[in-house]
This record gives C-alpha cells, structure tokens and sequence, in this order.
C-alpha cells in the first residue's frame, strides 16, 4: 500500500503518466520509504515544521532556539533564510550535523521580483499579456533561487472586490475568467518544466480559501459566503493553478462556512484532494495553526495541531505546534503514524524532485549568485512589464503625450523623486538604490526639458510648509506633473484603510496646484484602486501607474513622453467613493433594476450606480472603433461552438496595443446569473488606419457554471454577448444554447 501511495504521488505531481515516470519514481520511493522507516516520530514532526529567519541590522539570524531544533532534526524548512553565505550554513548544519541529513527546503514570498523589482501583481495583471506574467515569474524565480530559495509563496490568486483590503495589491483583482489565467502562467514561470533545473522553485498557490472576500476589506477578518458563491467565484483560480501543476497550497487566515481554513476538512481534503486530485503538500499561513484558538475553534496549541492535521495541513508554519505535540497526539491514538508518513512522504518527495538529496547545495552556489543578480535581462523585462501595466484613466484635449520641446515642466509630489515607494509592497529583497524614479526617467527621456522638482508634501499628516514652493514651481512650468498616491507601506499585508483617497493632504496640494491654472498631468502610484473623484472631475490627464519597481521612473517617463503608447487595462473596479463597495462589474441584476424615473429601485440617493472606472478600461493616445459584430449562428449544442467576430480599426494618429474583450450574459439561469462574465480576450497591435479582424470561439465550457443542483454545469436558454474596448463599451448580439 504505501509503494503505491508514493507511486501515486510522483505520477500526480509531474502530471504524467506512470510509464513515463517509471525511471524515476522508483529510486524516490525506495528512498523514502527507507528514510520513514529509519526516523524517528520527532524527526518525522519536524519535516513538518517551518521556522522563520530573523533579519536584524546587523545581518539574517536565527533564534537559538529554532537552531536547536534544526541541530536535533526537528526543524526540517524555513523560512525567509535567503542569500547564499547564510543559506548555505544553515544546508550545512541540516546535512552534516543532524542524523539522517536531510536538506531543508527554504521558503520566501517572492511576489513580485527579489532583488529586482516588477510590477505589483495588480499592475501587472493590466497588462493582460500572460507571456509578459509568465516571463516575469521566470526571471524572479531564476534571481531568488541564485540566492538560495527554493520555495516561493506565490502566486496570490485571491479573487479581492473590496479595494480596501490592502492585499489586493498582490492578486489580480476582480474576474475569475483572468485571475484564473493568470494564477496558472506564474505556477508555470515559477517551476518551469522541471524542478531539478536549479532555475526553478516550489510554487505555493495562497491563500485558500477566498481570503480576497474578507468582511469590510479588513485582513485577517472573517469571510462569509454561500458556497454557490465560493465555488461560482473564489475556487476557480485556485483549481487553475492546482491544475497547471502547483506543488504547494497555503491555508489562509480567515474562517469560512464558520472554521478556520488552517482546520477546514472541507477545503483541504473534499474540494483540493477528492475533488481536485491535488497531491502536493498544504502548509499553513504564518502562526495559521496558533491562531485557531484565538477564532475559538479549539481550547489550546494541542487541540490546534490535532485539528490542523487532521484537516490536511501538512506543515506549520512557525507555530512550532506540529514540532511540539504530533509525537505526543501519536502516542494517545489521535492521530495515527501510518497518517504522518503520508504527510511527511509529500514533502520529502518535493524534496527529491528538487534535486535536493542529490545536491543540498545546488541553490547555494556564490558565483551564480554574484553573476545573476541585477542581470540586464531583468531590467529590461522590468521595464516592458511597467510600461504595459500603466493604465491611462482620463486625457482630456489629448494633453498627453507631452512634447520633449517644452520648456519646462514643475514635477511635484512626494513620489516624484522617491526610490523605495516604487517598489511597492512586498518587495522583499527589493534594492531601492537601484530604481530609476521619475525624476531621473524624465531626464532621460527629455533631456532638454527644465525640470521644476518639488516634493511639496508627505504621505502623512497636515504639513502645508512646502505648498507655496510647490505653486511657485507650477507658476514658473509650461506643465505639472503631480506624482501622488500611496507610499509602500499604506498597501499589502496589515495595510487595510476605511478611507482609500489620497492619504495624507496630498488632495489639498492638488487642488493648490490645480487653481494655478497650469496645465495638469496626475501620476498616480498606488496599491490599489482609490476614489478620485475630485481628481477626475477637474484634471485633464491622469496616468494610473501602480507601484511599477525597480524601473519605474523610466517606464513613466517614457509614457509621459510619447515613446510608450499606454495599453493597460483595469482588472479592478474604481469606485467613485467608498460606499459603493463591493462594486464590480458582474454583480447581478434585482427584482427591480435601475431606473432613473422609479424611487423604488436599486440605487443610491447621493452617487450613481455606476463606477468611475469599470472593468476592462483604459485608454490610449490613438483612438480604436468597433464594427461588425458576427455570430457564426444564432443556435448552437453543447457539443457545438459558435465564431464571434468583431472589425477593430486603429481611428487614432498613433500606432497603439487594444485588449479586446469578450463578455456573456446567461439571461435565464437555474439560479441567477451575473450581468456580464469575461470569457475571452485578444491584444491586438495596429497602426493608424490599420483594421483587423478578432474572432473568439464560445464552447460549452465558456457557458457552465455551479447550477441549483450544484453541477459544474451549462443550461439550455438564451445568451447575450458583449465584445468591447471595456466591460461596458460595447457592441451586442445574442445566441441560444439547445
């Protein structure tokens, strides 16, 4: 029996069949299961324990009493030891110092870059290229595991509608159509086909489940949901990614159904292994395990390693609970032996497939390390996948591009000149000295032009002393560039806010510069979507740009400048101001839909319905029309398809990038359905006067969803289809489903 379990979860880990694996299964199997058989229960506990790695001025350390552990075999990963010099020490100390030794494996969250810095994940998820996300992925699994990680606690694929929640800025944002995609094109960059290449890492797809839906956007907090909705809406990414061939899971913080996800049978073991075949290993979220007895699910540490192992969590990640009370629960017949050899056989095998036990230093290597880091490769890939993330919101008078003739330009705004904030949140080993800020990209790309800089605010508080220098500069430019928003630490992990506008007085400051008169371009670099209505209403041109790393400043400039045409494309909703949170774009429709004329329908009395900027949008320096809506029929059977075509001309002066998109509306449904649902998209280049002809394919597949009988499922009925430049500019025709 457990030859074949081992058997079973090389087959399903590679995804291949077991003839084709057959040369290499076996020497992991024998191996493991001498290994099971020579460990002792305590060391088997300690394969199932991560500690984390302290960093203090001085350099990494770790606490004494975690190097205890790791001399006695009972620490078998860790967490955050990265750099080579002290990663490998710590290699050493587990082979060479403790009985059996077995390497560790070495966990980061390496979200978006190591050393060198992309995009946010919510950026560039704009660009909706998925070669651009899978390349990205591959140079910084190839930077972090020259430095010794050979775990990567990634991809996020947390479908998130409340911008609130501050770790929106990792995930991708509201449509399970696209975050699904992308969640699979980073497990791919982040394995590759293979991990014994030292290139590679161990993906870990986090956090399941739905944390992006926890109540009033606040991290850490409950979620509540039906599980029409959780399987309809928040699984699907996580099913991707698991399909795609992830070797990890993360349990998330939050409770769901009324449990814990650290101690939710349902999630780990019905829906990732019975329904899913996920055969990899699930680790919780940092202190998951520990936290269940402050949800008040459990009495103390014992009863929380009981049930987390008993849900399926395979390792602890720095509780120090599995470590601790697994050999004593075996002993009083909690839990069985038979039943951490299972557990203990799945990261051993990762280990394996890693290369590990042939070479536990195959990751440690000084000079790769040294000729690898701050490779040109990565800055110029950096600087593709920020100029594609940046999202044009507004360019009224077609006030951008700027001309690299002007005179002068006033550039105002704490982010103007600033390295570190460019980086974003979570950006780990991130390397602030090297980022090109805006200041720096502008000279440059526009040489000639007087730049007029002033920092004019903080991010905090009230201070006005630098306004007036501020509206001087304005006064005496030809144009303002204001470069506001949100530092690195006001998005990510603890970094929830009530109140999204610009923090600080940073809207006082614009307006100040607004009343000048000037000409006003809005740089905006955030985590996350903010409410800008004044900002909307009284700027001419506003650039949306995220938190775009280590080159940054370059890839703005250039944007600003006319040498980059933006194409990025919302994957978040703006709402107009929080109190239309959640706002998204497939909500459904009411028993009595919007009606201007009606006081008894679904509205506010004080703000529109509507968003300030809805899904899919962003605009361009060339302008692109739409014609000819085709359907190849207006029938089709579930074993059919139907071709959507659509005419897209470049209108515009500029050669320019348009995503195409393509939504459907299931008008009658066993249970409702949503407005609209992503189904397709295509990124089309032309030039001026250039048409071309975009066609989708609308399958079965595109049509099913978690019915009133809970199947995976399609129903015969009516269909809407939309295709447009965003979910609500489009053109509309309709097909029947027999």
């Amino acid at each position: 029996m457990r030859t074949y379990f081992f058997l079973l979860i090389v087959i399903l880990l590679s995804g291949c069949d077991p003839q084709a694996n057959e040369s290499i299964t076996s020497p992991y199997q024998s191996k493991i299961e001498d290994l099971l058989a020579r460990m002792t229960i305590e060391e088997k506990a300690g394969q199932l324990t991560l500690y984390t790695s302290g960093w203090t001025v001085t350099g990494p350390a770790l606490r004494d009493d975690y190097m205890d552990e790791l001399r006695a075999g009972r620490a078998g990963n860790l967490f955050n030891a990265h750099t080579v010099s002290y990663a490998r020490e710590l290699q050493r100390i587990a082979v060479e110092e403790t009985r059996l030794g077995i390497p560790l494996l070495f966990g980061l969250d390496v979200i978006h870059g190591y050393k060198t810095t992309y995009p946010i994940p919510l950026a560039e998820a704009c660009t909706w290229d998925l070669n651009i996300i899978e390349k990205t992925a591959r140079l910084y699994a190839k930077e972090a595991t020259s430095a010794g990680v050979n775990w990567n606690f990634n991809p996020v694929v947390d479908i998130c509608r409340d911008p609130r929640w501050g770790r929106i800025a990792e995930a991708s944002g509201e449509d399970v159509y696209l975050g699904s995609l992308i969640g699979a094109a980073k497990v791919r960059g982040i394995q590759g086909d293979d991990l014994s290449d030292p290139e590679t890492m161990l993906a870990c797809v986090k956090h399941y489940a739905a944390y992006g839906a926890s109540q009033a956007g606040r991290d850490y907090h409950t979620v509540d949901m039906s599980d029409r909705t959780l399987r309809d809406t928040y699984l699907p990414p996580y099913r991707a990614a698991v399909d795609a061939g992830a070797a990890t899971v993360m349990a998330s913080f939050n409770e769901l159904h009324g449990v814990p996800a650290t101690g939710s049978e349902y999630l780990m073991k019905q829906i990732l292994r019975d329904e899913w075949g996920f055969n990899g290993f699930v680790v919780s979220d940092y202190t998951g395990v520990m936290e269940m007895i402050k949800h008040g699910i459990v009495e103390n540490e014992k009863q929380a390693a009981e049930l987390a192992f008993k849900a399926g969590v395979e390792m602890d990640m720095q509780s120090g609970f599995y470590s601790k009370y697994l050999p004593e629960l075996i002993r009083e017949g909690k839990i069985s032996e038979s039943a951490l050899d299972e557990y203990v056989g799945k990261v051993l095998e990762l280990k394996y497939r890693l290369g590990l036990f042939d070479d536990p230093y195959k990751y440690l290597d000084s000079v790769r390390e040294s000729e690898t880091l701050f490779s040109r490769e990565f800055f110029d890939h950096g600087l593709l996948s920020a100029k594609e993330s940046i999202v044009l919101l507004k360019n009224e008078g077609q006030l951008l591009p700027l001309s690299k003739n002007i005179p002068s330009v006033a550039l105002i705004g704490p982010l103007a000149d600033n390295k570190k904030d460019l980086l974003g949140t979570w950006h780990v080993a991130g390397i602030a000295e090297k980022v090109v800020t805006l200041k720096a990209g502008i000279e440059n790309v526009a040489s000639n032009v007087r730049i007029n800089y002033v920092r004019g605010t903080g991010f905090e508080g009230n201070d006005r002393s630098g306004f007036n220098e501020a509206i001087s500069a304005a006064r005496r430019s030809d144009v303002v560039i204001m470069a506001i928003g949100e530092n690195y630490q006001q998005s990510g992990e603890a970094a929830s806010r009530s109140d999204i506008g610009l923090p600080g007085n940073q809207s006082q400051l614009l307006e100040a510069i607004a009343a000048t008169g000037k000409p006003v371009v809005v740089v905006l670099m955030a985590g996350r979507p903010l409410t800008i209505g004044w900002m909307d209403e009284n700027i001419p041109a506003i650039l949306n740009t995220w938190h775009l790393g280590t080159m940054a400043g370059q890839a703005i400039a250039e944007t600003l400048f006319g040498d980059n045409n933006p194409s990025g494309k919302l994957t978040i909703t703006f709402p107009r101001n929080v109190g239309q949170i959640p706002i998204y774009y497939n909500m459904k429709n009411t028993g009595r839909p919007f009606n201007e004329a009606d006081k008894y329908t679904s509205k506010y009395l004080d703000v529109s319905n509507e968003p300030l900027y809805p899904f899919g949008y962003g605009l361009s320096y060339t302008a692109f029309e739409y014609a000819d809506l085709n359907l190849s029929a207006d029938r089709m059977t579930k074993n059919e398809q139907i071709e959507v075509s659509v005419t897209v001309t470049n209108s515009g002066d500029f050669t320019g990038e348009e995503v195409v998109q393509l939504y459907i509306r299931d008008l009658v449904g066993s249970v409702t359905r949503p407005v609209r649902e992503l189904k397709g998209y295509e990124k089309i280049r032309l030039n001026p006067g250039e048409s071309k002809v975009v066609t989708f394919t609308i399958t079965n597949e595109e049509l099913k969803f978690y019915t009133f009988e809970k199947k995976w499922e399609s129903e015969p009925g009516f269909f809407q289809v939309f295709v447009g430049t965003n979910s609500t500019e489009v053109l509309e025709s309709r097909f029947e489903l027999l």
